[in-house]
């Protein structure tokens, strides 16, 4: 029997750091290679230094149609191989080594920037005089009629900070380069640097409106270093919130949907209804936006009866009177009509890219972690997948409103039905030497937070990855062939974060 070329181990699952292969980059790029002709795809790759002159570069891979995750590594110096060369959906990863801890990936098809700004573009490791600053170069399609037109980074909206070039004919695009790193905060830095109880304030900082998702995922990491195991009580009031969460953007989102094709009467409604999945968040947390609620093993705060018993009595008034708003939504043939073929990811494209959540099941690609790496109450009551499958604004639209049904369905079984229980477990100190990935999915697709400790039991590296950093490139993709004014709905029917994507 074969040897496996990297480590196995489960979603929540903490495995020893000292049994994950450790290869070189070339080999590294094998194993990535190998593993994703075989079904499995690369879920998330970081660096960490290894010693003064080394850096230890890790790929973590899933395989979801069998729940499982891998890991392998190898150790390069200030300069390696590209693995980009070998798996396109590494390049993104390694433009964010190459910034955080100054390996320079050479072959790399396109080393631009991916957080920082010239001329602060490179860390202090990276030698400045070798990097060919003709990749940060914008990209140009030549032609008398071709120009140019810049959106952002400061906006005319109340909106984080970002900034779009679109090469155009006319009002048709012919592409569009995208640049963040404007709300870059070093969320990994202090994420390794704070005690728990201020890193757990970092966490629920990540995204604003992802706190449930991005809280979770952290304690998920941290219960699986310590042994700390949850009670089913902890675990299905975690599962509420985060369906609560999903229900208040994506309501909101179809709003804005029908806010930008001029729709007023769906785009009030949902706006309203949007504010009351949010007041459900206040009812279990006394915040708006689920903060303070989920904190190492388990939750805060719990459910009495008498709050279960009104929080459903409001879900079951949500779910008739959001049913109206999508009926005039859907219903109306002038919004169909300008949702429907307008910024197109294929299939083949989101596999290729590694895209996830929505952007990849509006095109039938069906990655959920709640299905492919159940955790938690999702190991006992799985929610089915939603998917559609023509990519454009229609499709994503259409997801949306199957998630928001089949989560009030979920939160409406699970408010019914609570376990017994305590709400908290301990969660001790972390285990020495071991390395622990916790997937979790937001609203807007997997959140992956990945800890290694160090013999001490102390953070050495905290690796968090929002779905935005790699459906951000989907947007781009989209665009080209679209008409300019196209792009508000395309950019809201994608409605990426800035900041998590800048962390």
């Amino acid at each position: 029997m074969t040897e496996s070329p990297f480590a196995q181990f489960r979603n929540r699952q903490a495995i020893p750091l000292a049994a994950v292969p450790r290869t070189s980059a070339e080999q590294l790029a094998d194993v990535v290679e190998g593993a994703e002709a075989g079904g499995w795809r690369l879920l998330t790759m970081f660096g960490f230094p290894e010693g003064d002159d080394r850096l230890c570069i890790l790929a973590v891979l899933a395989d979801d149609s069998r729940g499982r995750l891998g890991a392998a590594s190898a150790v390069v110096g200030q300069r390696y191989p590209s693995i980009a060369r070998r798996c396109a959906h590494a390049a993104l990863f390694e433009r964010e080594i190459a910034e955080q801890c100054g390996a320079v990936p050479e072959g790399h098809p396109s080393l631009r920037p991916l957080r920082r700004h010239e001329p602060d573009h490179a860390p202090r490791a990276w030698p400045l005089e070798p990097v060919d600053r003709s990749v940060h170069a914008w990209s140009h399609m030549g032609g008398d009629e071709v120009h140019e037109v810049a959106v952002g980074p400061v906006h005319a909206g109340i909106i984080e900070p970002g900034h779009f070039r679109f090469q155009a004919h006319g009002e048709e695009v012919l592409s569009l380069d995208i640049v963040l790193g404007y709300q870059h905060r070093g969320v990994e830095c202090l994420l390794e640097r704070a005690d728990r109880t201020q890193a757990m304030f970092v966490a629920e900082s990540v995204a604003g409106d992802s706190v449930i998702a991005h809280a979770s995922a952290y304690c998920g990491a941290l219960e699986a270093l310590s042994r700390s195991r949850k009670s089913a009580r902890a675990q299905s009031i975690r599962g509420i919130a985060l369906e609560l969460e999903r229900l208040a953007n994506h309501i909101g989102d179809l709003g804005a949907l029908a806010g930008d094709v001029a729709y007023q009467p769906a785009a009030a409604f949902l706006g309203r209804m949007r504010g009351e999945s949010l007041n459900l968040l206040m009812t279990l947390s006394g915040n708006r936006y689920g903060r303070g609620l989920v904190r190492p093993g388990g939750v805060e705060f719990d459910v009495p009866p008498d709050m279960a018993a009104e929080c459903i009595r409001r879900v079951e008034r949500l779910r008739e009177e959001v049913q109206v708003a999508a009926d005039l939504l859907f219903g109306a043939l002038s919004v169909q009509s300008r949702f429907e073929g307008v910024g197109v990811v294929s299939g083949a494209d989101c596999r290729a890219q590694g895209f996830v959540g929505i952007v990849a099941r509006s095109s039938e690609v069906a990655r959920d972690v709640r299905h492919d790496h159940p955790y938690g109450v999702y190991r006992f009551a799985q929610i089915p997948v939603a998917t559609a499958w023509a990519g454009d604004v229609a499709a994503r639209a259409l997801v949306r409103w199957l998630e928001v049904q089949r989560s009030l369905t979920f939160v409406l079984e699970q408010l019914s039905s609570l376990p017994r229980g305590a709400i908290r477990a301990p969660c001790g100190d972390s285990q020495p030497g071991e390395l622990a990935v916790a997937l979790e999915e937001g609203w807007r697709g997997e959140v992956v937070h990945a800890l290694i400790t160090d013999a001490e039991g102390r953070v050495r590296r905290h690796k968090v990855q929002d779905p935005s950093l790699l459906n951000w490139p989907a947007l781009a993709l989209a665009m080209p062939g679209n008409q300019i004014s196209d792009f508000p709905l395309c950019n809201k029917s994608f409605n990426l974060s800035y900041a998590a994507h800048d962390l």
